[in-house]
């Protein structure tokens, strides 16, 4: 099954790339093909060939729990997503994780995505474990 691991990096784009990678290396020990795109640089990316998507972003400030603008307008342009299931996480912050990823489902959900799973992702190690557990299938 084909995989497609979406991220949306602002501030420290280091932290989330290391996070969506251990995350794919976790789907992929499933025996599932994993790709990971970048939505602030892969923008004509299409998602419609993807059976299963997840999709990250970290917070734009500590405490208001924004997400990028960027990731509505990548959904809306990504192709077929409506009826896919999709995975969401953000990466965990002082205060607004849990507002940015409440933020993060609605984008998703708007666009007919059908959320399985969604979680506040500390460190590489807990993406991997996650990734390995996933109901991808």
């Amino acid at each position: 099954m084909r995989a497609a691991v979406v991220f949306f990096a602002t501030n420290s784009r280091d932290r989330i790339l290391n996070i969506t990678r251990s995350l794919a290396r976790g789907i992929e020990s499933q025996g599932h093909q994993v790709d990971i795109i970048d939505g602030n640089h892969d923008v004509n990316a299409k998602l419609t060939m993807y059976q299963y998507i997840a999709l990250g972003s970290e917070p734009l400030s500590n405490f208001s729990g924004k997400i990028p603008e960027k990731v509505g307008h990548f959904l809306s342009s990504s192709g077929m997503v409506a009826g896919k299931r999709c995975y969401a996480f953000v990466t965990k912050n002082m205060f607004g994780a849990t507002k940015a990823l409440a933020r993060l489902m609605k984008n998703m959900e708007k666009e007919g995505m059908f959320l399985k799973y969604s979680s506040i992702l500390n460190s590489p190690t807990e993406a991997e474990e996650i990734g390995k557990r996933l109901h991808i299938k």
